[in-house]
């Protein structure tokens, strides 16, 4: 799947609650496009790491998050909503990745 966002007004363009939401929800439908992405990067990794203690790995957790912070910064977004969405990102797709891991190592 492809990402497009749908026409929408600029948000300094809109003058009314339905444009509001119009803005919104078209970004929604691209970040769960690009969080779709994301989860078969998780797919992936489960697949590639050979050992299940790999899976959570904090030095990667604290450089990701560092890494949002910086760029939320430049993009205008506060850290106060990246970060805790990030942190909760990332515990959501390491429980997925675990749930991967040991689904793809088990005798079925």
């Amino acid at each position: 799947m492809t990402l497009e966002i749908d026409d929408r007004p600029a948000p300094a363009d809109c003058t009314t609650m339905a444009q509001v939401r119009q803005g919104v929800d078209a970004l929604d439908r691209a970040l769960v496009t690009l969080l779709a992405e994301r989860q078969r990067y998780m797919d992936a990794a489960a697949r590639i790491k050979q050992d299940r203690e790999a899976v959570r790995d904090n030095a990667r957790v604290e450089d990701v998050v560092g890494k949002v912070k910086a760029h939320a910064r430049l993009a205008g977004l506060s850290e106060a909503i990246a970060e805790p969405v990030w942190r909760t990102l990332i515990e959501g797709c390491i429980a997925y990745e675990f749930e991967v891991w040991d689904a793809l190592r088990t005798d079925a």
